[in-house]
């Protein structure tokens, strides 16, 4: 009766709210796109600044005509426009501009909005999202977009406090092992906690952030991570202790790729969320170059490099006479008086015979390229995801939050890559690129070719995150229901 119900019903409207930051959007707008194809109303909720940049360097608005009743809406970060949003800001302006200014915002847009909301997917840094949700009575998934290991470790920070295995004390104390994080105590060290772990002061006010943050976790609804279980199985189990609705449904760009497939006939690479100018002319250099000899440098949307470790990685990826191309985002190199811009022309005009540098690359189509071999990284959980379906072994090189994390189960627990974090000296990067390019090239293709099989199978008919997304489409639409018997999920975890 239920079922009949709720397939004579109007779609579910859907709002879709992602933290303001690329890597965020650019997963909730895969989701965004997966459940419009399941034929539900969607509202992206983005803020103005970044909704700007998306139709400037994208056809976004074009690509989702195609999806009735898709509709972007926008509210203020808090921030003015000029403000470079690069390195960590939104951890210093979290509640000054972001809770502040963003909370109005969606309350006011939630109150108003036909038709109403009958589900809110927020990300799960945005605890104020929760607090609009129960104050108006919606309900309210979360999704995490970083990995899962980064959830729990969060979520553990206060039993890792209380057994005295913070503060860290100096640096003779960051290999010592963790024994208070259940599921990853032969593997974590001090050196793999996020990087804000690392103060002496553990009242510190970002360490405080990121636990209320992820301890609202267990308020909401249920919480979807882009994950499979095939990759991250552990871990999940230890999650759901606190939260027993979880959906792995990853990675999300192939799961979408999956999908798109069947309905349309085609993938999606023909469509970019990028909030920087695409500089396609790399992929032209790419294939000029043999198979498997080109070693992909880029360290995503907000990580700032100093004038010294950019030339140190430069020097050690020429010593390495590997081919490169490397990625330098715009005033993502931090000197002074245009010192971070005029050592880039520098290095381009030097490298011409080895490498290729662009502002910003087309990653997933790189990566998926015949001559890239090898992956440099800053772990973010996106450029994780897309080198291990692609196939890609990693150099890992992490520059905040869950990228130290993810840098340690990439190379510890998955054995696809090596960890340079908190080095950057041109010999040791000389070193590693050798070892992912050339004296264990076999070793590290072999195993990180396992895994994309098994990854891509679990976005497939039956496969795990196939199945995971599924029931998270049947719990929305009988969410959507108004009795009271159906209002909300059902009680069961979701575990393929």
């Amino acid at each position: 009766m239920e079922k009949d119900r709720s397939s004579q019903a109007p779609p579910p409207h859907v709002l879709i709210f992602p933290f303001p930051l690329q890597g965020h959007i650019n997963s909730m707008i895969k989701l965004a796109e997966l459940l419009a194809l399941a034929g539900f109303k969607l509202t992206f909720l983005n803020s103005h600044y970044n909704h700007e940049r998306l139709v400037k360097f994208n056809n976004i608005a074009a690509h989702f005509e195609r999806y009735q009743g898709f509709e972007f809406k926008t509210i203020t970060d808090g921030l003015p426009l000029d403000h470079p949003r690069s390195g960590n800001w939104f951890l210093d302006m979290y509640e000054e501009a972001l809770e502040l200014k963003m909370k109005p915002g969606l309350r006011e847009m939630l109150e108003n909005i036909s038709p109403p909301v009958d589900c809110i997917i927020a990300d799960g840094f945005s605890g104020f999202a929760l607090d609009v949700a129960k104050e108006l009575e919606i309900p309210i998934i979360y999704f995490r977009t970083s990995s899962p290991f980064s959830f729990w470790v969060y979520y553990s920070i206060p039993d890792i406090i209380q057994a005295g295995e913070l503060p860290i004390k100096g640096s003779e104390d960051m290999n010592r092992l963790l024994t208070t994080v259940p599921g990853m105590e032969t593997y974590l060290r001090c050196r793999d906690l996020p990087s804000f772990c690392r103060e002496t002061d553990i009242e510190d006010s970002i360490i405080k952030l990121y636990v209320k943050q992820t301890r609202k976790s267990p308020q909401a609804d249920a919480l979807i991570l882009n994950t499979a279980e095939e990759l991250d199985g552990p871990i999940l189990s230890q999650i759901r202790t606190k939260c027993p609705r979880v959906y792995a449904i990853g990675p999300l760009h192939a799961q979408l790729n999956t999908r798109l497939k069947a309905k349309h006939g085609e993938s999606y690479d023909h469509f970019s969320n990028t909030l920087w100018e695409v500089d396609k002319s790399c992929i032209f250099w790419l294939d000029k170059q043999p198979n498997r000899s080109v070693i992909y440098v880029s360290f995503g949307s907000i990580t700032s490099t100093s004038r010294e470790q950019l030339v140190e990685l430069w020097y050690g990826l020429l010593n390495s006479k590997t081919k490169f191309l490397l990625v330098v985002r715009p005033n993502s190199v931090i000197g002074k008086d245009g010192e971070g811009e005029d050592v880039v022309v520098e290095l381009m005009e030097k490298s011409k015979d080895q490498g290729y540098i662009v502002n910003w690359a087309p990653q997933e189509a790189v990566l998926n390229h015949p001559a890239v071999g090898g992956f440099f990284t800053h772990n973010g959980w996106n450029s994780t995801l897309e080198s291990i379906v692609a196939g890609v072994p990693m150099i890992c090189w992490p520059y905040f939050a869950d990228q130290q994390l993810n840098s340690r189960v990439v190379s510890e627990v998955w054995k696809i890559g090596l960890d340079m974090k908190d080095v950057c000296d041109r010999k040791i990067v000389e070193k590693m690129v050798n070892d992912v390019m050339v004296d264990q090239k076999e070793e590290f293709v072999q195993s990180a070719a396992e895994m994309a099989k098994v990854t891509n199978q679990s976005v497939n008919v039956g496969g795990s995150s196939y199945s995971n997304l599924d029931h998270l489409i049947e719990d929305i639409r009988i969410m959507s229901l108004k009795t009271p018997k159906t209002k909300f999920l059902r009680n069961e975890s979701i575990s393929i």
